[in-house]
C-alpha cells in the first residue's frame, strides 16, 4: 500500500495518480451577455468528472439541468452525460476539478493546441474517448 500523496498548493501543480486528477482552476469572470463557456459542450465516454467551488460560482449544464455552484458547493458529472460549464459572474471563480487522467490529458491537449477548429478539436476530443457536440438551443 502506497503512501498518501500530497502536494503543494493545487495552484501550482495538480495531485495526480493512476485512477484520478485534482486541479484547482480559475476563472476571472464573464463580461455581461452571453455566458463564457469554460469548456465546450462535450461528454466523456467512460470518464466521469466533478468540480468543487472554492470562491465566487461556477454554473454546470449537465445534459438538460442546469446547475449553479456556490463557494462550498459540489457537483458530478458522470460518464455519457454531455456537460459544459462557466462563471455567470463578473467576479472572480476558483474551482477545484476533480478528473481521471485520461481527461487532464485531454485538458492538456486543447491548451497546447496551436489549431483550434472545429474538425482540429473533435479529432482531440475523440483521441481521448471524449466528444465534442454540437450546442444544443438551450444554451
Amino acid at each position: 500500500m502506497h503512501g498518501p500523496t500530497v502536494a503543494p498548493p493545487l495552484t501550482d501543480q495538480p495531485v495526480t495518480s493512476s485512477s484520478f486528477v485534482i486541479a484547482e482552476w480559475r476563472d476571472p469572470g464573464s463580461p455581461p451577455g452571453p455566458p463564457r463557456y469554460i469548456a465546450p459542450w462535450h461528454l466523456h465516454h467512460n470518464d466521469d468528472e466533478a468540480w468543487y467551488v472554492v470562491e465566487g460560482v461556477l454554473r454546470i449544464q449537465r445534459d438538460n439541468e442546469q446547475i449553479e455552484l456556490n463557494a462550498g458547493s459540489a457537483a458530478i458529472v458522470s460518464r455519457g452525460t454531455p456537460h459544459t460549464y462557466w462563471n455567470p459572474n463578473a467576479t472572480p471563480t476558483r474551482y477545484v476539478l476533480i478528473m481521471t487522467p485520461k481527461i487532464h490529458q485531454l485538458i492538456q491537449a486543447i491548451h497546447a493546441a496551436s489549431h483550434r477548429s472545429p474538425s482540429a478539436l473533435s479529432a482531440l476530443f475523440a483521441h481521448y474517448d471524449s466528444e465534442l457536440l454540437p450546442s444544443p438551443s438551450f444554451l
